[in-house]
């Protein structure tokens, strides 16, 4: 499933569960909420901090998910087509930063 799809994937769901998207304020609150369930994952999973037993059961990629969902809702209500928006993302760093990265003595 490519970004558009997914986006419209999003839209049909709100529709069809949902009563209406939350405002982009309630959004942005929900995506930072998100990230923030990824981040405690990664830094008790691959980082220092020990795992509690309680948070062992869960699953990175759903978290992931979960933050997708939210930046789809908000693209969607803020009228952005991610798809066209990731494609001059791409482009823009591969110009930008092909040279940057093979010379960064910290990434040898």
């Amino acid at each position: 499933m490519n970004i558009q799809n997914a986006q419209k994937a999003v839209d049909n769901w709100i529709k069809e569960h949902g009563v209406r998207y939350f405002n982009e304020l309630t959004n942005m609150a929900q995506l930072t909420e998100e990230v923030g369930e990824v981040a405690r994952i990664i830094a008790r999973r691959y980082g220092e901090q020990s795992e509690k037993e309680s948070d062992k059961d869960k699953d990175l990629g759903e978290e992931l998910a979960d933050v997708v969902f939210v930046v789809l809702c908000l693209a969607n209500q803020t009228g952005i087509d991610l798809q066209e928006a990731f494609s001059k993302k791409m482009d823009k760093k591969t110009k930008r930063d092909h040279d940057r990265h093979h010379n960064n003595e910290k990434l040898k």
